[in-house]
């Protein structure tokens, strides 16, 4: 690994993914004050065969005199080396970078433009719906009966400094605020509508000093060891590359500060009576999320995660939501919004038949059966993990 910084910005070179990154705010007086990036990039370039990477992901600002020595460097790499290929990574969470950039492939047909979250979150489209946003309500709302008890076991207390990231729509936010008070509260997502809708929620409620941002939560534009503690609920297991999630919950937060995510495991979702058609179809839940590179059976591999990721003291539990939690309508409905998503949605973008989409749905409808039966058990688990950063 190669490096150079100024007071603003930092590059650096990892031979290994053939990738150089430039992080900060790069808008330079003179060309001089580029040198040691020039250098850097120069020399890299020189080692790779193929493709280099060019990250530009947390790149935050740009003058133009700093991306005309950068466009330049790329396009004349290109035309020395016809061999070699430069694909830019940017973020739509940094929107002109995509814009400002993509001029370079009409220079250089080897130069191509990569925004790369559109591709990291493939199930985001599926949970983004309008109408799954009255359902995200009932189940935080069933499960913040569970959590409110277990987070301060996990190091949660008034006054701390408070990150919530991957959001949504902002209801564990609210509810942390009033329960909590914290000292600082920001609360980032990577959905723009679910923002819109979270501060919408904050503003009818009277609620102020939530700082909603929106973001990338695996490159966040956040300084680092900022937080007290830091949430991250049923979010890992939507994402495929999960590990690139905890790196970020780490980096922001304090030395003997928290992480506290909370994740699934489907296929233990149970119900009485018909538990047979039940167990079946939350194994193929299981699978259908594989499909798509998420991991609704994350939660118990949690420990592993925060292990690999640094964290010490790891703490973990499991609680069940059931339809004993409150009206056990409040569980069939978000049952129900479930098979809308998983068997009217992404079952069919499968390309599953209508045979298997027959039995998938009966179960979903058996276990909404067993949550409002006067004799029945329905339940759905949820696990708990946190970690301490290393002071």
């Amino acid at each position: 690994m190669s490096e150079a910084a100024s007071s603003t910005y930092k590059v650096r070179f990892d031979e290994n993914n053939q990738e150089f990154s430039i992080i900060g705010s790069m808008r330079p007086q003179y060309v001089e004050e580029l040198d040691s990036c020039i250098r850097l990039m120069e020399t890299s370039i020189a080692k790779v065969k193929g493709t280099v990477y060019v990250n530009v992901k947390r790149l935050v600002r740009l003058n133009n005199l700093a991306f005309h020595v950068l466009a330049n460097l790329l396009v004349k790499a290109c035309a020395e080396r016809p061999d070699l290929k430069i694909s830019v990574i940017t973020s739509s969470v940094v929107g002109w970078s995509t814009r400002k950039f993509s001029a370079l492939r009409e220079i250089s047909p080897n130069i191509v433009i990569e925004q790369y979250d559109s591709a990291f979150y493939p199930g985001q489209t599926f949970l983004e719906e309008g109408g799954f946003i009255p359902v995200l309500r009932t189940q935080t709302k069933m499960t913040w009966q569970h959590e409110k008890a277990i987070l301060p076991q996990h190091g949660m207390r008034e006054g701390l400094t408070i990150a919530d990231i991957c959001c949504g729509i902002g209801d564990f936010a609210v509810l942390l605020h009033k329960e909590f008070q914290p000292a600082r509260l920001v609360a980032l997502d990577h959905s723009k509508s679910s923002l819109a809708y979270a501060r919408k929620v904050a503003a009818d409620f009277g609620i102020q000093g939530i700082e909603y941002i929106y973001g990338d939560a695996s490159e966040m534009l956040l300084d680092e060891g900022q937080f007290d503690f830091v949430t991250c609920r049923h979010s890992l297991q939507v994402f495929d590359r999960p590990e690139l999630i905890l790196r970020e919950l780490y980096r922001i937060c304090k030395p003997g500060g928290r992480v506290y995510i909370t994740n699934e495991k489907n296929s233990h979702c149970l119900g009485e009576p018909r538990a047979e058609s039940i167990q079946w179809t939350y194994n193929e839940v299981a699978k259908l999320w594989a499909h798509f590179n998420m991991d609704i059976e994350l939660g118990p591999k949690s420990r592993r995660y925060m292990t690999e990721a640094g964290f010490e003291d790891i703490r973990i539990e499991s609680f069940m939501v059931t339809n004993l939690d409150g009206d056990p309508q409040n569980f069939a409905d978000i049952i129900q919004s479930w098979e809308d998503v998983y068997a009217g949605q992404m079952s069919v973008q499968r390309g599953d038949s209508a045979e298997f989409n027959e039995k998938f749905r009966r179960g979903f409808q058996d276990h909404i059966f067993a949550a409002l039966h006067p004799k029945g058990y329905a339940g759905w688990p949820v696990w708990v993990a946190s970690g301490r950063k290393p002071q």
